[in-house]
């Protein structure tokens, strides 16, 4: 079935031999325009299914009042946490008469910098973003704090722009997920990490590598890879679980690189969680679609995203001064499954 083409204003007018701007007002309730005549074209408006061109109007009123817009930046949509993140934003931004404008940057600087023009082009209110994995240079963030458009940061925030952020306690869960495997009898713990520019890869790392020192014992160099997906992991642990020395436990940044571990290492002949021990770090669904059931760190991206859209609303509708930097953290769990001990 066709959707029927939107009327615009200027068809209004004719409809009805009015001027555009008597429409105009008419559809503001102006009282410049008699009652009987704005309950007229107001009727016809809604009729024929009117909508306002809310990007027009604000670009015609040069942007007195921002649009009830929220522009949001996922590295990767297809990521569950990335994915939980936005959820909360959404609702959060629902819940007070907001909607989100959604821009993917799959993980590319190019893409993220562009994100940052058209958002601002397009007048959004506010942007929230957690920055690409290459990404070293913030001047597109900077641009759009020296414009006065509200930035927040989460999960992977920039250290080099002074604004809000989300983040979740990335040492805390580290530290307790691999306290956790030492206490079950683990003493050779593997670390894949994210790449080592982003704030949550140094933490996670600082969180595993004190724990193993808090419990007298060494992080093995030999047992560190820069490794965060499903695909990498298949292909990087075979080359550990052959050496003369293996490790009998992984932790790694994410859920993805677990499964990828744990796939390996039953396909390689190995017992889970008997042989060798598997963290990962997220809590998503699939998480429980794996055999045997996956320990890992829970995020709670639902409220990180909640957390990111409340500083940001607050910030726009002048509850928080626009200079105010916020840092919430929101607190992680362990939920121990069957891939440990």
């Amino acid at each position: 079935m066709e959707q029927p083409i939107p009327i615009t204003m200027k068809d209004i007018a004719e409809a009805l031999g009015v001027s555009v701007a008597t429409v105009s007002r008419a559809l503001k309730d102006s009282p410049r325009i008699s009652k009987p005549q704005r309950d007229r074209i107001k009727a016809y408006a809604r009729e024929h299914n009117y909508y306002p061109n809310v990007l027009a109007e604000s670009l015609r009123s040069g942007r007195k009042k921002p649009l009830k817009i929220i522009g949001v930046i996922i590295p990767q949509l297809t990521h569950f946490y990335f994915s939980s993140v936005l959820s909360g934003i959404e609702q959060e931004a629902a819940s007070r008469g907001y909607i989100v404008m959604v821009g993917q940057s799959a993980e590319q600087f190019n893409r993220e910098v562009l994100l940052c023009e058209r958002f601002y082009e397009h007048k959004v209110c506010g942007v929230i973003v957690s920055q690409a994995k290459n990404t070293q240079s913030y001047d597109h963030f900077q641009k759009l704090i020296d414009h006065g458009m509200p930035l927040v940061f989460y999960d992977r925030i920039c250290t080099g722009v002074d604004c809000s952020r989300v983040v979740v306690d990335d040492y805390q869960g580290a530290f307790n997920a691999v306290t956790y495997l030492i206490e079950t009898g683990c003493r050779r713990i593997a670390f894949y990490s994210s790449p080592m520019t982003l704030e949550i890869s140094k933490n996670r790392y600082n969180g595993y590598r004190d724990a193993m020192l808090r419990k007298g014992l060494k992080p093995n160099d030999n047992f560190f890879r820069i490794c965060d997906n499903r695909a990498d992991a298949e292909a990087i642990t075979p080359e550990l679980l052959q050496q003369e020395e293996i490790p009998d436990s992984f932790f790694a940044v994410n859920d993805d690189t677990a499964i990828g571990i744990l796939y390996t290492a039953k396909r390689m002949g190995y017992r889970v969680p008997e042989d060798i021990s598997i963290c990962g770090f997220t809590n998503g669904q699939r998480a429980v679609a794996c055999d045997p059931m996956l320990t890992t760190v829970e995020q709670r991206g639902v409220r990180v995203g909640e957390e990111a859209a409340n500083i940001l609303i607050n910030k726009v509708e002048g509850i928080t001064p626009m200079d105010k930097v916020e840092k919430k953290i929101v607190r992680t769990r362990l939920v121990i499954r069957g891939t440990t001990r």
